[in-house]
């Protein structure tokens, strides 16, 4: 399996690695950093501590991969969204996408990201700090795209690209916490065109 990762040396591992890793991912999702023992993510992967330390390293560089693989996948959005035409376009799809990740049936409500950074302890701060740069390089995506877009004159001149950018990771980070209370995807639809509704004309 092409998950499944050998030990160059000794006994093969005898467990998917990704699966694990995505696995971990969802306790992080529902609990948060701070929230998810050690326990916890050994009972989800299905693995002793012993062999997440030996795969993964401690608790802190698992919470990195997970996070990367987030990224990658359920919140990859940012990153698709900057490669639509106009700069309305990529607005849209990027609350659409905040929307549906945050939404989907059989996934935690709310973002990883997100909730992994609400509560953490003072010695955890290297972890907020990742979380705070993931999110940054995300925005940085945006500010990037609304640049080249008011110099293409897609935005009017007179458009910060930083605010806007800024603008869109505060909506989509406040759809992640109503969805994680509760809110339902329609309701957060609604809420994502409402805001669209101040975005600047061509």
């Amino acid at each position: 399996m092409a998950g499944t990762r050998r030990a160059t040396i000794g006994r093969p591992r005898e467990f998917d690695v990704d699966e694990a890793l995505e696995r971990a991912m969802v306790v992080f999702w529902e609990q948060g950093y701070e929230g998810a023992s050690l326990t916890d993510l050994t009972a989800a992967m299905g693995i002793t501590r012993t062999s997440m330390y030996a795969a993964f390293g401690n608790k802190e560089e698992l919470f990195r991969k997970a996070v990367q693989r987030y990224f990658a996948g359920p919140a990859a959005y940012t990153t698709q969204a900057v490669n639509e035409p106009t700069a309305r376009d990529v607005a849209s799809a990027f609350l659409r996408g905040a929307v549906e990740a945050t939404t989907t049936p059989g996934r935690p409500s709310g973002c990883l990201a997100v909730q992994g950074a609400l509560a953490t302890a003072p010695e955890d701060r290297p972890v907020r700090d990742f979380l705070i740069g993931s999110r940054d390089e995300g925005c940085a995506l945006l500010q990037e795209r609304f640049r080249r877009a008011r110099d293409e004159g897609d935005l009017p001149a007179t458009s910060d690209p930083e605010l806007l950018a800024r603008y869109l990771m505060t909506v989509g980070a406040g759809i992640a916490v109503q969805a994680a209370g509760g809110a339902g995807r329609d309701e957060l639809h609604r809420v994502a065109e409402a805001a669209l509704r101040s975005w600047p004309p061509a």
